[in-house]
């Protein structure tokens, strides 16, 4: 039988020598070994040997032998650091082995020499990388990026990185490596390794966009803060806030450390700093030819991977916010982000001097993220937002604002009046200590967090669609201008015109690109425009309750919190309302009852918000919800027809506002109120429809007969006079247009430049008819449906002739001799119905006639000497007969045309009776007999009340010397009305006695006048 000899047990010294020579590669024995990686130690062995020591490795001699192996010369293919990192990885690998020891007293002991090392590898690549030249590195020339780099990709690399992957060149990191070497770490030995290491991240997004691999560098971003030694050291970082005289708003976005992750986005940069992928050309090149499938694609791709990037800029910002240590630092960064930026507030931004698009629209949504705890407009959190902090707070700079009401003195006289006590106050929460001994924050993190978002949505989402809509109108323009070239090109071909075209189709595509682009990161991003909206919400229930909350009619005086806010918190509002009201879908599930509480309250109150543009704004919102045009008719519908404030106030405000709106300011004024008053018009028109609404319109018609209701009708009169006028004359200049271009022989006579301008100026006419008419018949549609309810107003003394005048000149236009010269080829195309716009006069004249109880209407109508014709109203009724309009409206007018016959011949007996009359009973304005004198305040001249009044409604001065005036202002001149009384009647007696005397003569004068009748 065979006997097996027992394998010699070997002492823990010896294992332990061998388990370190594996780890460290290194050999205090000369040997012939295989492993052509391990080191054979000569001098350090030779000093062991002459302190009497054994030629083994152990705890003792392992950083005696780290270091000699470091600096020492020996031809290894692997840097110091990377012989680091292989000593921690093949300790680890060698502590899974010391696992399955059986002896607990040796595996203890191993596992503390296995701990050691990997200490020992951590600690002296901090030292080496701290410290490039204290090891000899043949190729530390060859990158300056840290070699950490590409271990911490590897650790924090994902299945999921976006666009080319996120290759980290091989190398991994050891379990635990990474993690040991930033946690168990003091800050002095790490700075200057993290410092390299946020500038090599910040370098390898620099140029990246939306389609580029920045995910891999930003988780390694939030990787390293999640260390405090990491947080601290990108906080403290010279980059974290550039700081010199020269830094600009794009100088942060390029060169501060988080500035370039800010700056990935899909949206058009300005061509220096445009990164890479281009995603204009990757995604929407050609859009017009592709399938949209591959289109919806794109569209899902982009706002996939930029809500990748919110989502982690968010965290960055969260962790580094939850953090006391560095909470006031990311605050002054955002603060100086948008304090260098205010810039892009202005139309045109200087694309050098301002940070991108892109970098604001990616905060805007970053810190809607931040705000989300506390967006719920009903939470008590609302209350820790100070409008104080507006006044007060150093970090945002509001003094260069346009205020809400209050003018830039009166925010300086208000603040100066109050700073005394808010000073004291401030200065007894500076003596307050918090648990940790630091002192109290003047303002909440919640109140912070809110204003800086309130400035960065402004400079940021906002601008941003203001950008896409100036892009949709130039590609509009060139679409245009595209258009009248080709059909320049068709006529009389020429190569500067194909060049035109070429360079225009170019044009088009770059621009359709960028529309897309904008298209794609904002408008399909449907949660970035409900968090915005959450946003606004709360923003208006804040404003609100600074005034006591949603309730009307409103305080008489506007308190000056309110008056003082910046006037952007309240157009930010609308213009998100506005651009979201036009996105399908884009409201579902939003409550807007607060919105339509606030524009309600404040759209006709400008003692509350003074700009009339930005209440003009509010009724381009409810234009957009109207339900026949939102689409949503049963959401929208409620706001307008079972909405309190709405119900009560809404018409009776829409009235005020179409009133105030005709004296702006602007120097653009006038052409202004045209497209607001468009937009009060299309509401009005929708509210006449619903019952409530209508009742509601009936009362304010009564109770403001001689207010804003008659100021309102003055308006519309003269707007539909205006606009009818101006498009007819429109009409014949662009016949005339018609005419030239029809003559081929001499039109293809001129030059190639001038046809050009010719046809733009024919488009151009055909445009501003076609705007001018439909405002008109808007007008008019108005007066028609409003006058069949309410016709007293239309026929107070100041009114009715301004009234009759108005529609005998469209009737004078729509029948008259000169209607042929208005015919055109196709009138439906320039808004211009004719037909429509006559039954609408007659229509208007036949109301008031039914209205007109005291029988003052025919005789208005006569007096317009200027329109009135009697012939008028016969052609005007056989053109109703002809287009066989209701047989009872043509014979009510027939009606009215025969009382205004006999009304005009009873006015010119009345006016052969007065005779000449005296100058001072003659109104200076129009020069007829006054029956009502006033003398007028200022001026002290003597007019006709009416006449005045009429004057009063459009312009509220004394026509004599621009002095305010009003009616209440007027002085009844009675002495004055007693003689032009009196000589009404003298002149009448007279030609009674007159009328005797014929009727005597001819009594006593024969039939046959041959003999006396008495002989």
């Amino acid at each position: 039988m065979a006997t097996t000899t027992a394998k010699p047990q070997r002492s823990p010294e010896e294992i332990e020598d061998i388990i370190l020579r594996k780890i460290f590669l290194v050999t205090l024995i000369d040997s012939m070994g295989n492993d052509s990686r391990v080191v054979y130690l000569e001098m350090t062995a030779a000093e062991i040997l002459s302190e009497g020591g054994e030629l083994r490795l152990s705890r003792d001699v392992m950083e005696r032998v780290l270091v000699d192996r470091l600096s020492g010369n020996f031809t290894s293919a692997e840097t110091p650091f990377q012989y680091l990192v292989g000593i921690y990885r093949r300790a680890y690998e060698e502590g899974k082995k010391i696992a399955n020891m059986k002896d607990k007293t040796v595996r203890a002991q191993m596992e503390l020499v296995v701990n050691q090392a990997k200490k020992l590898a951590v600690s002296y690549c901090r030292i080496h990388l701290g410290n490039p030249d204290m090891f000899a590195d043949s190729q530390r020339d060859k990158s300056n990026v840290s070699p950490l780099l590409p271990l911490i990709f590897s650790e924090v690399s994902s299945s999921i990185d976006t666009f080319g992957g996120g290759s980290s060149g091989g190398a991994s990191s050891p379990p635990g490596f990474l993690d040991e070497l930033f946690r168990d770490s003091d800050y002095d030995s790490m700075e200057t390794i993290l410092k390299q290491l946020y500038e090599d991240l910040r370098g390898t997004v620099l140029k990246c966009s939306a389609l580029g691999n920045f995910q891999q560098p930003l988780r390694a971003l939030m990787y390293l803060i999640s260390f405090p030694v990491g947080a601290k050291a990108l906080v403290n970082h010279q980059w974290w806030i550039p700081k010199g005289f020269f830094i600009n708003g794009r100088a942060i976005e390029m060169t501060s450390i988080l500035g370039p992750f800010f700056h990935i986005s899909a949206l058009p940069d300005q061509s220096f700093y445009k990164s890479q992928p281009d995603v204009g050309e990757q995604c929407f090149m050609d859009s017009s030819t592709r399938r949209p499938a591959d289109l919806l694609s794109s569209f899902a791709t982009i706002k996939s991977v930029m809500n990748n990037l919110y989502d982690g800029l968010a965290e960055i910002l969260r962790s580094l916010l939850k953090n006391t240590n560095t909470r006031e630092n990311v605050l002054q960064y955002i603060a100086e982000v948008i304090n260098k930026n205010a810039s892009r507030a202005h139309i045109q931004v200087d694309p050098m001097s301002s940070a991108s698009s892109g970098m604001f629209v990616n905060l805007s949504a970053v810190m809607l993220r931040l705000c989300e705890p506390f967006l719920d407009a009903n939470s008590t959190k609302k209350d820790k937002i100070d409008p104080k902090y507006v006044f007060y707070g150093s970090r945002l700079d509001f003094k260069e604002l346009t205020a809400l009401h209050a003018s830039s003195e009166e925010v300086t006289e208000w603040l100066n009046k109050n700073k005394p006590n808010i000073e004291e106050n401030r200065l007894l929460q500076s003596q307050e200590t918090t648990s940790s001994g630091q002192p109290s924050q003047s303002y909440s993190f919640i109140c912070e967090c809110f204003f800086m978002t309130a400035r960065v949505l402004n400079l940021g989402l906002l601008k941003a669609f203001s950008d896409f809509k100036h892009l949709v109108q130039d590609i509009q323009r060139c679409e245009d201008s595209l258009a009248t070239l080709k059909t320049m090109q068709e006529q009389t071909p020429s190569p500067r015109v194909a060049q035109e075209i070429a360079r225009f189709e170019k044009e088009i595509e770059t621009l359709t690109q960028e529309k897309l682009c904008y298209e794609a990161q904002i408008l399909r991003d449907g949660g970035l425009l409900q968090q915005a909206l959450s946003f606004y919400q709360l923003m208006v229930v804040w404003l609100v309750s600074r005034i006591g909350g949603f309730k009307m009619p409103l305080p008489q005086s506007c308190p000056m919190e309110f008056a003082c806010m910046p006037e952007h918190f309240v157009e930010d509002v609308m213009e998100l309302l506005i651009f979201a009201s036009r996105i399908p879908r884009a409201l579902d599930g939003v409550k807007l009852d607060d919105f339509m509480n606030f524009i309600i309250m404040f759209m006709a109150s400008p003692e509350y918000i003074r700009n009339p543009y930005l209440r003009a704004k509010m009724v381009e919102v409810l234009n957009c919800w109207m339900p026949r045009r939102s689409g949503s008719s049963s959401a929208t519908s409620t706001l307008f027809e079972g909405h309190q404030l709405s119900v009560q106030y809404l018409v009776k405000n829409l009235l005020k506002l179409y009133v105030d709106i005709e004296f702006t300011g602007s120097h653009t004024q006038f052409y202004d109120k045209f497209n607001i008053r468009h937009n009060i018009a299309e509401l009005l028109e929708y509210l006449w429809q619903v019952p409530v609404h209508q009742n509601a319109w009936k009362q304010i018609a009564k109770e403001e007969e001689k207010g804003v209701y008659l100021n309102f009708l003055n308006f519309l009169i003269n707007d539909s006079i205006f606009l009818l006028d101006e498009s007819l004359n429109k009409i014949l200049e662009l016949k005339e247009l018609e005419a030239e271009m029809a003559n081929t022989t001499e039109w293809e006579q001129r030059s190639a430049q001038e046809r050009q301008e010719r046809t733009r100026l024919f488009h151009s006419q055909e445009n501003i008819i076609k705007i001018d008419m439909k405002l008109a018949m808007e007008d008019v549609s108005m007066l028609a449906f409003t006058t069949e309810q309410i016709t007293a107003p239309f026929l107070l003394p100041e009114m009715v002739e301004r009234v009759g005048s108005m529609l005998n000149y469209f009737l004078l236009q729509l029948v008259g001799p000169q209607r042929k010269s208005l015919s055109l080829k196709d009138p439906e195309k320039y808004e211009f119905r004719p037909k429509q716009l006559l039954k609408q006069i007659v229509n208007i004249y036949v109301h008031l006639a039914r209205g007109d109880h005291e029988n003052i209407f025919p005789s208005a109508i006569t007096k317009d000497g200027r329109s009135y014709n009697d012939q008028l109203f016969t052609e005007a009724a056989n053109v109703l007969r002809r287009i066989g309009e209701d047989p009872r409206l043509i014979q009510a007018f027939d009606d009215l045309g025969k009382k205004a016959r006999s009304a005009a011949s009873e006015a010119m007996d009345a006016e052969a009776i007065l005779g000449d009359i005296p100058d001072e009973f003659l109104d200076p304005i129009q020069y007829t007999l006054m029956k009502d004198p006033v003398i007028l305040p200022s001026s002290r001249i003597i007019v006709d009340r009416p006449v005045i009044q009429r004057h009063l409604l459009s312009d509220p001065t004394d026509p004599f010397n621009r002095s305010h005036l009003t009616p209440d202002m007027l002085i009844p001149d009675t002495e004055l009305k007693q003689k032009i009384e009196e000589f009404v009647r003298s002149q009448q007696r007279k030609q009674e006695d007159l009328s005797m005397q014929s009727s005597s003569k001819s009594s006593i004068q024969s039939p046959d006048a041959t003999r006396p009748l008495i002989d």
